[in-house]
């Protein structure tokens, strides 16, 4: 089964230096039909104006990834990380039992644009940490995250893996389920067709009781995907 999330579909909250497209329920935005999926709590597509940011606020047993897709981020934490993370680079936090961190846009020039991810733990009060990995452009699948950190991927403190793939135009993918019951894509560009659902720009799909999806490009341009495999 696929249920497809369409783009415009999603949430919206502008407030003037943040313009944020919200999969699943967040902040001011509530649709009880779409609180999260499995373990999956938060997908939001962000663009930060120049200069501007998220001021120091904190976060308790939540594993939290950063993907930028433009631009750079600014990122410091109470653990004492202090990074920069320009587009194409991965960034775990794991919360634990607390921490407080701050992102701001880090040109005074150009926006910054990134995905939020927010996926629930399954063990809690663990001490934060801190995870930064550039998996590069590659074609075909690369696993950014597992929950043994195994083949240099980011730990992820859940029974889950996170996915990159990328598809040529015109060309096809085949990918097997690992592990879980549950899948989640999100379409980060380009036109794709998965199985005989079109997915589009934005798009997200929740898809259960299927162990191989094929991912045809349907556009003249690089298909990109997030893919979760879920509990």
């Amino acid at each position: 089964m696929l249920s497809v999330r369409k783009s415009q579909d999603r949430g919206n909250a502008n407030f003037g230096w943040l313009n944020s497209k919200h999969t699943f329920s967040f902040g001011n935005y509530y649709d009880p039909n779409h609180m999260g999926f499995s373990a999956l709590r938060v997908i939001n597509d962000d663009i930060v104006h120049p200069g501007a940011g998220f001021d120091s606020h904190g976060h308790l047993d939540m594993e939290i990834i950063s993907y930028i897709l433009e631009g750079a981020i600014e990122h410091k934490d109470s653990a004492g990380n202090i990074q920069t993370l320009s587009a194409g680079e991965f960034q775990l936090m794991s919360a634990g039992k607390g921490i407080y961190h701050s992102e701001y846009n880090a040109s005074k020039t150009q926006p910054l644009r990134f995905l939020q991810i927010w996926i629930a733990p399954n063990v809690t009060g663990d001490t934060p940490r801190y995870q930064q990995k550039n998996f590069g452009r590659a074609y075909g699948l690369s696993t950014i995250a597992s929950p043994s950190g195994e083949n240099h991927t980011l730990q992820i403190k859940q029974t889950a893996k996170l996915h990159q793939l990328i598809v040529k135009p015109t060309d096809s993918f085949d990918f097997q389920k690992t592990m879980g019951n549950n899948i989640y894509v999100h379409i980060i560009a380009g036109t794709v067709r998965i199985n005989h659902t079109m997915l589009y720009e934005g798009d997200g799909a929740k898809i259960t009781d299927e162990n191989t999806l094929t991912f045809h490009n349907q556009s003249n341009r690089d298909t990109t995907a997030l893919i979760f495999e879920l509990l």
